[in-house]
């Protein structure tokens, strides 16, 4: 597929508004993130993944952050489990509801929550439930690649920055070719998005780059907004009934896609108002009006 593929196939994911469906089927999300110093970061996650469409959004993240995320948002259904002494005994249950997982915003360092993490990724390994992995996430996956090595499909997405993705692929610098080959050593169901002035979404095999939007207002949150999103968009195109040419492999491809189209779009939409005062909220006030320019089939 190439690009005018993706942003073609991207515009036809949004599940139809209509009465044959019911709450839940348009997305149930799970976001592993929130901690004492950072209780932004998991709700832009979450209250963008519902913008974007999810019907209902879980986040899992420490006692002293759940309080706060909720005052954020009733929309949100909050666990304040990561720090439980029975953590994944109790998160466990929720975890066979959702559709996608999303791991480390605001997640913070704490080797006691890198514990909880790491069971919970085998637990979806074993269920064979699809990741993305952003944030501390990272952190904790390229200090320990074994995680997600191999993990079956349909994958995990990585959403590095240019210093993430770096440390994640063992190298400063590569070619697109070295590029795909460091990928296909974590395993062929792995896709990276890689974010920064042109984002670059590579598998095993091939790159595709995303370009324009945007602006030179680079705000906190922005990433995890793109998230957020990404776990919409990834669990519509596991659900999508694809063209007979697109591959599995390019259904996280695609997400990623559509997702970077998304913040970039808002990113730009934000600026054009709020200029260098913009923050992320604002650009998560423009999700509703760039999905029905951008993704709502007219």
């Amino acid at each position: 597929m190439d690009e005018l593929s993706f942003a073609y196939t991207s515009k036809r994911l949004a599940p139809p508004l209509d009465d044959s469906r019911h709450k839940g089927q348009a997305g149930r999300i799970g976001v592993f993130g929130g901690s004492l110093e950072y209780t932004g970061a998991p709700y832009f996650a979450a209250i963008s993944s519902l913008k974007v469409g999810a019907d209902l959004v879980h986040v899992f993240c420490s006692r002293e952050a759940g309080p706060v995320i909720k005052s954020y948002s009733p929309e949100l259904i909050v666990h304040p489990l990561l720090d439980d002494k029975e953590a994944v005994k109790k998160i466990r249950p929720w975890l066979e509801r959702l559709h996608v997982i999303l791991i480390g915003p605001g997640l913070g360092r704490e080797p006691s929550t890198f514990d909880v993490i790491r069971e919970i990724i085998g637990i979806c390994r074993g269920d064979k439930k699809p990741l993305v992995i952003d944030a501390d996430g990272l952190f904790l996956v390229t200090q320990e690649r074994d995680l997600i090595k191999d993990y079956p499909a349909p994958g995990v997405i990585l959403t590095p920055n240019a210093a993430e993705y770096a440390r994640l692929v063992g190298e400063e610098k590569g070619t697109e070719k070295n590029d795909n080959k460091a990928i296909l050593a974590l395993g062929n169901t792995i896709t990276i998005l890689r974010k920064g002035a042109e984002d670059q979404i590579m598998d095993y095999a091939k790159t595709i780059k995303v370009v324009g939007g945007g602006s030179g207002r680079r705000c906190g949150g922005q990433g995890d907004l793109l998230a957020g999103a990404l776990a919409t968009f990834y669990t519509w195109t596991l659900q999508h009934s694809m063209e007979p040419d697109v591959l599995h492999d390019d259904r996280a491809m695609i997400a990623c896609f559509a997702a970077c189209r998304l913040t970039r779009e808002c990113n730009s939409r934000g600026f054009l108002k709020k200029g260098r005062g913009m923050v992320c909220s604002d650009m998560i006030e423009e999700i509703p009006y760039v999905f029905r320019d951008q993704f709502e089939l007219h």
